[in-house]
């Protein structure tokens, strides 16, 4: 059975959530294995975002850090900075809506941290669109 688009973006914050643990255990990791090990399926849409992601990890953390107010994007819960990269990413580099991508990322950010970090996303996001 196929996943939608939301459940897909759950398995990328689970993914990217994993790969910034790996980096500060600094365990060895394959990215594409971290996909495999979360998804049974091949998507090209996970492995678009994921890679992206963490190709432009360095420029999606300066544009959130660039839009948040007394916070890097470091201060965040992991789960958090990690919908955080994935809405930047997608914002930035492919063509889907806005209001998508900010939905998405305050639902999963409802799910996955405390309202405060949920506010942050939506407050950093929302000032990014409207640059």
């Amino acid at each position: 059975m196929a996943l939608t688009r939301s459940e897909l973006r759950e398995k990328i914050m689970i993914i990217l959530y994993q790969i910034d643990i790996y980096k500060d255990q600094k365990v060895a990791f394959d990215v594409e294995e971290v996909i495999k090990n979360n998804l049974n399926i091949a998507n090209e849409f996970v492995k678009d975002i994921v890679f992206g992601v963490v190709t432009y990890q360095d420029k999606i953390d300066d544009v959130a850090n660039k839009h948040m107010k007394e916070w890097t994007i470091d201060r965040l819960d992991k789960s958090g900075a990690a919908i955080l990269r994935m809405a930047i990413y997608e914002l930035t580099y492919t063509d889907t809506p806005e209001v998508v991508v900010i939905n998405e990322a305050v639902e999963l950010a409802k799910k996955y941290s405390d309202e405060a970090v949920r506010k942050i996303i939506n407050a950093v996001l929302d000032r990014i669109i409207k640059e």
